[in-house]
């Protein structure tokens, strides 16, 4: 072969398009596509969303079908940022593909996402939302019955150091100097500022600082110890199918006993909608949604108080939560109701239905907060109020439930899944190759046959069950 050379050379003023190098499409977005049409997205999309375009003056805005496969972009390849979904759109001619932009026309850009995004109200990202649950109850993927709550905090667009009091808007810094004066220090230095601070207890209290940048984001230690602004998101998960059933988000200084009502509460009408859409469409047939509704709620400690177990059950659902260390013995004087209720959750937890549950949640409702959070990029948030955070959220956790629907029809719900396949059957086929090879029979010594195999790397190979060398005589442990 030739060896080819690199010049640079002045490229022609027209190009038809049919005469572009067009590689070959990716396959998951080729499904992703076929899946969305055969349920007619686009149309769904632009039905609920033409309300918000002008019907006969300006210029031609961003398709809310295009609009709403950007964001799925965004969970499905990672990207945490509107202006990285909107690089990734114009550099992957398979991603343009997908998302149904022209070769001759050039990717929106991020401000047009942003702009979309605020023409579009949230209770519209909440329908796209459901409308893709309907599919997951079509394909038998929302019982509805067993129900995980969980939650997880996201870094919010906000620093620390830019915090002003919320009676007067001073600066941290400022305010640090007003107390060294207090102190007897003039002309305080940073040395100084920084005794003063050390020596002061609830310095992070929400009740007094607020980020005016960002008045949603509140103080909180994150999952890795550090204190940053943050916000709470809390996912409800179907623990017989994973599926994501309800997301919300709150202010992350509340505790998992608060923010659980409004998270039970999304999650309960969710289903309901679900139940009597089904009894509409088909009536006749089995139903694939628990016809009651929520009736068992599974959780971690945080969510374990009295108060809490007994809202719950006054909604109707017996709960699974364990309960914190207790540092001494407790006192139920005057709260017998939720005395009854505490020990009735105790007793179902030490039943083997109760441990596996617990099991159950560890495994699934975790698997969401990786695949949304930290492989889909959402981990810190590049948004500003709980609004813009949300509709992005409800848009990413769709992607997650369509990933969902994915793997159930093809066995594959990321594009990166699907890259790992390909190694996994490339590894089969070097090892269906060499188990050929070893069908051929080769003489060592006086009358003993050995049988030698090639293995795919340097290692030997091994011998799946019991762990013998890919050298082994044929008499022993066939099969292997």
């Amino acid at each position: 072969m030739a060896m080819g050379t690199r010049r640079e050379q002045q490229e022609e003023l027209w190009i038809p398009t049919s005469t572009l190098a067009r590689p070959a499409g990716h396959p998951f977005y080729q499904r992703l596509n076929q899946l969305l049409a055969e349920h007619d997205f686009d149309r769904f999309v632009e039905g609920q969303c033409r309300r918000f375009y002008a019907a006969t003056m300006g210029r031609p805005g961003l398709a809310p079908g295009i609009y709403f496969r950007l964001l799925l972009v965004g969970y499905f390849e990672g990207i945490d940022s509107e202006r990285g979904i909107a690089w990734r759109a114009g550099d992957s001619l398979s991603i343009r593909e997908f998302v149904g932009i022209p070769l001759d026309e050039g990717a929106p850009d991020h401000t047009t996402i942003a702009r979309t995004r605020r023409l579009i109200d949230l209770e519209t990202h909440r329908q796209v939302f459901a409308w893709v649950l309907e599919w997951l109850a079509d394909a038998g993927l929302v019982k509805g019955k067993r129900i995980g709550i969980d939650a997880t905090t996201l870094e919010a667009n906000a620093a620390l150091r830019s915090i002003v009091r919320r009676d007067n808007g001073e600066g941290y810094e400022e305010f640090l100097k007003g107390l060294a004066r207090q102190s007897g220090v003039e002309t305080p230095t940073r040395e100084d500022l920084a005794r003063v601070d050390r020596k002061r207890k609830k310095k992070g209290s929400n009740r007094d600082w607020v980020n005016p940048h960002d008045r949603d984001a509140r103080i909180t230690k994150m999952k890795d110890g550090r204190t940053h602004l943050a916000h709470k998101a809390e996912h409800a998960v179907d623990m017989d199918t994973g599926a994501v059933v309800a997301v919300t988000l709150q202010e992350a200084h509340l505790g998992d006993t608060t923010t659980v009502k409004e998270t039970l509460a999304e999650a309960g009408a969710t289903v309901a909608e679900l139940i009597e859409r089904e009894a509409e469409a088909q009536p006749l047939e089995k139903p694939q949604v628990n016809l009651g509704g929520i009736e068992e709620v599974v959780a971690d400690k945080g969510y374990h108080s009295g108060p809490a177990l007994k809202q719950m059950q006054a909604a109707g659902v017996r709960t699974y939560i364990p309960e914190k260390k207790q540092a001494g013995k407790r006192h139920w004087v005057g709260k017998e109701d939720q005395q009854r209720v505490v020990y009735a959750n105790r007793q179902r937890l030490q039943r083997p239905k109760g441990q596996r549950l617990l099991r159950k949640r560890g495994e699934l409702i975790e698997r969401t907060f990786a695949h949304c959070y930290d492989t889909g990029g959402m981990r810190r948030t590049h948004l500003r109020k709980h609004n813009n955070i949300l509709k992005r959220l409800l848009i990413h956790v769709a992607g997650a439930n369509l990933g969902l629907l994915l793997r159930n029809r093809y066995g594959i719900g990321t594009p990166r899944g699907l890259q790992g396949l390909s190694l996994t059957l490339h590894f089969l086929a070097v090892l269906v190759a060499s188990a050929l090879e070893s069908e051929k029979p080769r003489s060592i010594g006086a009358g003993v046959t050995y049988q030698h195999s090639v293995p795919p790397y340097d290692h030997p190979a091994r011998c799946s069950h019991f762990g013998h060398t890919e050298i082994q005589k044929r008499t022993s442990t066939p099969g292997c």
